[in-house]
């Protein structure tokens, strides 16, 4: 097989032949075989020379790279039709990886999204660009999970207040609206739709609400701009006690901050970590860790109902959309949860020691177990599971003591409060 390039993957945009450059039009005019989608092999079929070959891709793009090493073979050169850039969330990168970078030759068309930006003269070099152009995802649920064809994009638009999607039939601008509302969002976000770009009837929908947006129905295809205002931005972490919903009176279940910040510090978190928070109590040892692991997923258990509710409250508030809870008692549902980098621990319903093997069991190399215990039987209990796992797992384990005091008014002076004393007792796995 040559050496020399076998195949161009070639940009167009929806109008066609006649946006093409007249390298572009060369190149089709001399491929042997033609792959692309059905409504782009339309748009160029006129135009070509007889004898060549098509190929549409819909629904078989696993099988396109054989294709064009059948056509190299026999001698052919393949031009592989993509919509606008192909570098841009296209398949250029896709046959680079599967062809070889020698193989490949890449002749881009203008982007959608510059299109879009230039219509709404936004400076696109301040947007984040993602994409939901992907099989249908259904509707955006409380607590979906990465495997959702709308994640990538949702957790995007939480860490950028600026980015341009590509979307599908299927993930519209209207079904992304409506999974920002259902994630927390409102009036801070404003969406900038432009459809059949490049085409006579090109539509613009410029600065729609989420609430606009949720109920229009855009032409195909479109892409969007994102933009979310952030005047007030909170932090990323040590929220105080009270910015959770707890249970009252005060007999509700929250790890207070002082115990959080250590145990999130012994969690020793990444961006991309995946965590367990098992008994989760109002949720904010998780909903914590799901802003530290802004590129990762929390997954939660709570056996309380109220606290559960709780907890679901708290996620909506804090716009956790990559945070899931579950209602139930650990370890019912943990085997349907990825392999975890971390596990808190903040009640553990009476079954402690399994459920420390089970988490030492399913944890990645070098991952870390925090548990937290304010009785002496439970820290008894874990230290006596976790002397025993050492072999076993390799498990290197450690006690704190944390005695915190915080002030407190009295007439016109403050006292020191003691809270109560707490364990926090860390394994790492190696």
């Amino acid at each position: 097989m040559s050496k020399q390039p076998y195949c161009t993957v070639l940009g167009i945009l929806d109008d066609g032949w006649a946006g093409l450059p007249d390298s572009s039009r060369h190149c089709l005019q001399s491929a042997g075989l033609i792959v692309g989608a059905g409504r782009t092999l339309a748009l160029v079929q006129p135009h070509l020379t007889a004898g060549v070959s098509l190929k549409d891709m819909d629904g078989k793009l696993g099988q396109v790279p054989g294709w064009i090493q059948q056509a190299a073979a026999d001698g052919l050169h393949t031009v592989v039709l993509a919509t606008g850039d192909p570098l841009c969330h296209g398949m250029a990168s896709y046959l680079v990886g599967k062809l070889g970078a020698e193989a490949v030759t890449v002749l881009p068309a203008p982007s959608t999204l510059q299109l879009a930006f230039a219509r709404f003269q936004r400076p696109w070099q301040d947007y984040r660009i993602s994409t939901c152009h992907t099989a249908d995802a259904g509707e955006w649920q409380f607590g979906t999970t990465p495997d959702n064809g709308l994640y990538k994009l949702i957790r995007a638009i939480a860490e950028y207040p600026k980015v341009a999607a590509f979307t599908g039939p299927d993930n519209n601008p209207a079904r992304l609206a409506r999974a920002l509302l259902a994630a927390g969002y409102g009036e801070e976000v404003r969406l900038s739709v432009a459809a059949k770009l490049a085409l006579p009837d090109e539509q613009l929908f410029p600065d729609l609400s989420l609430e606009q947006a949720a109920n229009l129905s855009f032409p195909d295809p479109n892409v969007v701009l994102v933009e979310r205002q952030v005047a007030d931005p909170r932090a990323i972490f040590g929220f105080d006690d009270l910015d959770f919903v707890q249970r009252q009176p005060e007999k509700g279940l929250i790890t207070k901050l002082e115990a959080r910040a250590l145990s999130l510090a012994k969690l020793g978190l990444k961006p991309d970590s995946v965590v367990w928070d098992i008994g989760a109590g109002s949720g904010s040892v998780g909903l914590e860790a799901s802003r530290l692991c802004r590129h990762g997923h929390v997954y939660a258990i709570e056996k309380n109902e109220g606290d559960a509710a709780n907890a679901r409250e708290n996620a909506l508030r804090f716009q956790a959309t990559n945070y899931t809870l579950r209602h139930g008692k650990a370890p019912e549902g943990l085997e349907t949860w990825p392999d975890p980098d971390a596990v808190f621990v903040g009640g553990s319903g009476g079954e402690l020691a399994a459920l420390i093997e089970l988490i030492l069991t399913r944890l990645k190399p070098n991952g870390r177990l925090v548990m937290n215990f304010v009785t002496l039987e439970n820290l008894a209990t874990a230290t006596t599971a976790l002397a025993a796992a050492v072999e076993k797992f390799g498990a290197n384990w450690d006690v704190t003591q944390l005695q915190a005091s915080r002030s407190q008014p009295i007439l016109d002076m403050h006292r020191m409060a003691a809270q109560n004393p707490i364990w926090i007792v860390s394994a790492k796995k190696s």
